[in-house]
């Protein structure tokens, strides 16, 4: 990792502990402000520490888009956890292509950045 990409990683880092020391539930109760903090650490810590091994730089941008990503709509919408996308069950096959493997690659490609490393830790 280079000494920019170092920088811009811990500088995400803070960003993040930032917003959760500040942040406010949409809701305004102290519970599930709380709640809502502590989800905010507890995902960038895991999620930071999913990926301190990771070496690719090209994974690495991917990685900082993601962060950013979530970041951005998390302050947009006023809500921690990661957005929802909803496709219909074998909405993306081909007409003659209706297997599931296909299926399967097909979701996965379609899958927005803020959402790939959501399966993966939850």
């Amino acid at each position: 990792m280079t000494p920019v990409t170092r920088q811009e990683v811990l500088g995400l880092y803070r960003k993040i502990f930032r917003i959760a020391k500040k942040w406010q539930s949409a809701s305004g109760q102290i519970e599930e402000t709380t709640k809502e903090k502590e989800y905010i650490k507890n995902e960038a810590k895991t999620l930071f520490r999913k990926n301190k091994n990771v070496t690719d730089p090209k994974l690495i941008k991917e990685c900082i888009e993601e962060c950013e990503a979530r970041i951005e709509i998390g302050l947009h919408y006023n809500i921690p956890y990661p957005r929802p996308i909803h496709l219909p069950p074998m909405g993306l096959a081909h007409k003659h292509s209706h297997t599931l493997r296909h299926q399967e690659k097909l979701r996965k490609m379609s899958k927005p950045i803020y959402l790939k490393s959501h399966d993966e830790v939850s």
